[in-house]
């Protein structure tokens, strides 16, 4: 059994990550293995997250005042943890994907921007592209109208440079 001190500096380092954190979503687990927590975690961290395995009264109280408060309170079941301040949707496509491999995991509840989301909701998030994805399709979109202007004034110069060549090849230019 944890000692009061240890229980509370869990409680404040949970508090702390759930008052940082604008991204946030709540699985249950059962019968999960080692091997595959290990793995679970492993995606969590490649995806820029952090994963936590919580009791249910601790995530209640740590939410407190926060954005997660709504997602966090009457927890039943084991329920883990996963968040992170940056992308939301890497995070969900790895726990999505890791979720199809392994039913052990289900979605409880989800906290994207500061805001509750459903459970399908994420689901759909997953489906989104990534945050580098969307800002590089922007900028093709941006980038596009400049290149194909460009391109138009080149033409010009270039169809001038091939009627001339003609031209020279041909004698029809007299001095």
């Amino acid at each position: 059994m944890k000692r009061r001190e240890d229980k509370k500096k869990d409680f404040e380092s949970l508090r702390q990550d759930l008052q940082q954190t604008n991204h946030l979503f709540v699985a249950g687990f059962h019968k999960l293995k080692v091997g595959q927590d290990f793995e679970l975690r492993k995606a969590v961290r490649g995806a820029g997250g952090t994963y936590k395995v919580v009791k249910n009264t601790l995530a209640d109280k740590a939410s407190r005042g926060t954005p997660a408060e709504a997602v966090l309170q009457g927890l039943k079941g084991t329920t883990s943890l996963a968040y992170t301040s940056g992308d939301p949707v890497a995070l969900a496509k790895a726990l999505t994907a890791y979720a199809k491999a392994n039913p052990a995991i289900t979605f409880k509840a989800g906290l994207v921007e500061g805001r509750a989301v459903e459970v399908k909701s994420i689901e759909e998030l997953a489906s989104m592209p990534s945050k580098e994805e969307i800002l590089a399709r922007l900028l093709f979109l941006i980038n596009a109208p400049a290149q194909r202007l460009l391109g138009a004034i080149n033409a010009v110069g270039r169809d001038l440079a091939v009627v001339l060549d003609q031209g020279v090849k041909e004698n029809k230019f007299s001095e």
